[in-house]
């Protein structure tokens, strides 16, 4: 098993930038993939952006040059770094990760930014 614990999100002005983390605990010897993913009301979950365990990174378009995956293995945290926060950035934020098995997800962590 493993269990997920995302912190970092708040209220961010338009411009703003907002650091999310998302504390892994477990079996994290099997995790292969690290993924944040966000849904806004009335919207599916998407991916926001990935890493797998080489440090190759995925982003989506709309996240390309303002968001930065990355994770610290010696302390099993994954992180989401966010420049230049759009309104359109406002989501509740998920971490997930991909193990032998089965996905993993965090509770969610809200991010809201105003215009």
């Amino acid at each position: 098993q493993v269990q997920l614990r995302e912190s970092g999100g708040g209220l961010v002005q338009a411009g703003g930038s907002l650091r999310l983390s998302c504390l892994i605990s477990g079996r994290t010897f099997s995790i292969y993939t690290w993924a944040w993913y966000r849904q806004s009301p009335g919207k599916q979950r998407e991916l926001v952006a990935q890493i797998d365990s080489t440090g190759r990174t995925n982003y989506v378009d709309f996240v390309k040059g303002r968001f930065t995956i990355s994770k610290d293995d010696a302390r099993n945290i994954q992180y989401l770094q966010m420049n230049t926060l759009k309104p359109e950035d406002t989501a509740v934020y998920y971490c997930r990760v991909s193990s032998s098995n089965r996905n993993y997800w965090g509770q969610g962590t809200q991010v809201t930014v105003s215009s």
